[in-house]
């Protein structure tokens, strides 16, 4: 029915000839239905770990739930091959689940349709043997539809396991589904539930939502179902905060403006996206309106914004380099754009910013742009961007001169010291000023002049 990898064929080969059941299931069969290509291989079996494990002697097994892995590599046409994890895992069935996450008690099952039940949604709950399909609950006429519904009662299976909340939503944003309206409800009904799940497992799911092609939606069904209030409260709030006033370009509300801010971001970069969801949260703390004129003003969000980053960075618990880049791209945000800058400014900006980090905040700001209804370009930005292109090629750094510390050294006769750092920070000062060109000859000449100058 599907053609399949080879190294996916041959683990059911492998299982069959030794009278095993053997069923791919899941998201792989989802994918495969929906001509996507399957980012994971799951397999449930009627075979013991053990069993599994005696068949492939490259496997291992290190937890309770009965899954073995197995490395395989997966070739692809015209590409370079996958070196990637199967799992199997016997058909199991769950009891009550004590932590909202976890069941109390696993037992293995005698068929594969026990297995499918415990299963969340629908179209998650698909298995494949080679020959047909089993759908005990109608999932593929829900791909058809586009819906993601759950199995049985939504809310047993949102009480059973609460990280399935924000998984039915990254699943409609990753597909472009709807959720089914009785499931909807559910989530809404239970959102609270959400607070007792770990912040690294609601981070995975949220920052998968961020790198579907459907973020803003994504981001839009958490509030809608009341998940966003303890997820990210500082930018459900933004959604009432206004921003239309005399002499602002502004169409939205801050909230409205961050959402639409993300789905026009160019950047796949999931940091990158996230920074252009809260870029402006500090607008709710530095809201004014003088209610002469009606302008309304957002002094120093972009601080505030920074703030309020860092303390989302670490709920998250995002990686020091995830929190140190999100922190930069909301504080720096609100940069300057101008004919007049000159190098010097722009210098600065590229150092605050960080080279590394200057295609994301012109992303940022390109998305920005977008989302407060202006046009995506101007002649200012284009010039601005070119800027940066020639500023860079000037040093940023002593290390970035044409010569070094033992050119100095030679030419000078003396010893590592404290003379050899201060030519140095001579010789890149005149190249910054533009007194002196970055060119290794002009500067070794310059630095034979230093014997004629007493240096201390």
């Amino acid at each position: 029915m599907f053609s399949l990898p080879e190294a996916i064929g041959n683990i059911f080969k492998t299982l069959k000839k030794n009278h095993f059941e053997i069923y791919l299931v899941g998201g792989a069969v989802r994918d495969l239905l929906l001509n996507r290509k399957p980012e994971n291989w799951d397999f449930t079996t009627n075979a013991t770990p053990d069993d599994i494990q005696a068949l492939f002697p490259d496997s291992f097994y290190h937890n309770k739930y009965g899954t073995v892995s197995i490395p395989v590599t997966i070739d692809q046409e015209n590409k370079p091959s996958i070196q990637t994890i199967v799992e199997i895992t016997p058909f199991r069935k769950e009891t009550s689940y004590l932590d909202l996450r976890h069941p109390a008690k696993i037992e293995w099952a005698k068929t594969v349709e026990e297995d499918l039940k415990r299963r969340d949604f629908t179209i998650n709950a698909l298995a494949y043997d080679e020959e047909k399909i089993i759908d005990l609950f109608q999932g593929q006429d829900d791909l058809k539809n586009k819906l993601i519904r759950a199995i049985g009662d939504p809310d047993q299976k949102f009480q059973e396991d609460a990280l399935r909340l924000i998984r039915a939503i990254r699943l409609a944003a990753q597909l472009g589904f709807l959720i089914e309206d009785k499931t909807r409800l559910s989530i809404e009904k239970n959102a609270q539930l959400i607070t007792k799940i770990s912040w690294e497992r609601i981070r995975d799911e949220f920052l998968k939502i961020l790198k579907t092609n459907h973020p803003a939606e994504g981001v839009l069904f958490l509030r809608n179902t009341k998940l966003l209030q303890y997820l990210l409260p500082e930018l459900d709030v933004c959604f009432n905060i206004p921003q239309k006033s005399p002499k602002r370009h502004h169409r939205y509300d801050v909230g409205t403006h961050l959402v639409m801010s993300l789905k026009n971001c160019p950047s796949s970069d999931e940091i990158t996206r996230f920074a252009t969801l809260i870029h402006d949260i500090g607008k709710a703390q530095t809201f004014k309106r003088d209610y002469q004129t009606g302008i309304i003003t957002f002094y120093n969000h972009e601080v505030v914004g920074e703030k309020l980053a860092l303390k989302i960075a670490e709920r998250f618990k995002l990686s020091n380099q995830k929190k140190e880049k999100l922190r930069r791209l909301v504080r720096y945000h609100q940069f300057t754009v101008s004919e007049k800058q000159t190098d010097k400014a722009i210098r600065r900006f590229i150092r605050q910013v960080g080279k590394e980090y200057l295609q994301d905040i012109l992303d940022l700001r390109f998305a920005d742009r977008i989302g407060s209804g202006a046009k995506p370009d101007s002649w200012r930005f284009k010039h601005f961007r070119q800027r940066l292109v020639e500023v860079q090629k000037e040093p940023f750094k002593v290390t970035d001169l044409a010569v070094d510390g033992y050119d100095v050294m030679k030419i000078l006769g003396v010893k590592p010291g404290p003379i050899v750092g201060k030519v140095l920070n001579e010789l890149f000062q005149m190249v910054v000023d533009k007194k002196l060109v970055n060119d290794r000859e002009v500067l070794l000449k310059e630095i034979e002049s230093f014997k004629t100058i007493k240096i201390s």
